[in-house]
């Protein structure tokens, strides 16, 4: 299956909380796209790994994506080595995704600066042919997504550049919400942690409103990049 985009989450929620508002717009003019996971999300204060699989799940569904994967490694422990860039090299091969989604290049979670170098290096790698891989007992051929992009999360970089998410930011909370067992709920008597405060789960409503502040629109999310954007000319920045 061909992806024009993959989307690329340490745990899995990144990719809901970070660009899931993006992903339902660009499901919604036509593109396919998948969600990769690296991890089930073992270390979370609340719930636990087969909990989370079944959230993930569920927030698949509502978002519509096209396939959801998770990789199975170590949360908290995975490294940037040659093992797991060639299991994204897999991902990547097998999806052949024109642009890839992934985590914050810095973050208060180790995972998300992690995951991001390691996403960002399985990327061009995956393009070298004489890397050689095989998925299912089939060869694999080299494939560079032609964009890398990375969505913001805990803290408040400054984007390179913002889509509207204007009219699905309604589906992204049901999303998120999926994950019930991670955020805001007063009658759980499981740990705090920073992200089931009530003030957190707000942030997520007042942060879009700000990126979107930004450039006229009502809610936006934000991204870097790794190299220049082109455009062919300045009425492709209107």
């Amino acid at each position: 299956m061909k992806l024009d985009i993959l989307a690329f989450g340490a745990h899995p929620d990144d990719v809901e909380l970070g660009c899931s508002g993006t992903i339902l717009k660009e499901i919604s003019l036509g593109k396919k796209i998948g969600i990769v996971d690296l991890t089930r999300g073992e270390l979370g204060t609340r719930g636990s790994a087969e909990i989370r699989d079944q959230e993930a799940n569920a927030a698949a569904k509502i978002l519509g994506v096209s396939v959801r994967e998770n990789l199975n490694m170590r949360d908290g422990f995975f490294v940037n080595d040659e093992k797991h860039q060639l299991e994204i090299i897999k991902m990547i091969r097998k999806y052949q995704p024109e642009i890839v989604l992934c985590n914050a290049i810095d973050d208060r979670h180790i995972d998300h600066a992690k995951g991001s170098k390691l996403v960002s290096d399985a990327c061009f790698l995956s393009g070298l042919i004489k890397i050689e891989t095989e998925l299912e007992g089939q060869h694999q051929n080299a494939w560079r997504p032609k964009l890398v992009y990375h969505y913001i999360q805990w803290k408040n970089i400054e984007p390179d550049f913002v889509v509207d998410i204007t009219g699905f930011t309604d589906k992204k909370i049901e999303a998120i919400l999926a994950y019930r067992s991670q955020f805001y709920d007063p009658n759980s008597t499981e740990p705090e942690s920073p992200i089931t405060s009530k003030n957190f789960f707000e942030s997520l409503n007042y942060r879009s409103r700000d990126l979107g502040r930004l450039v006229g629109v009502d809610h936006a999310e934000g991204f870097t990049v790794e190299r220049c954007l082109a455009v062919n000319s300045l009425a492709d920045l209107l």
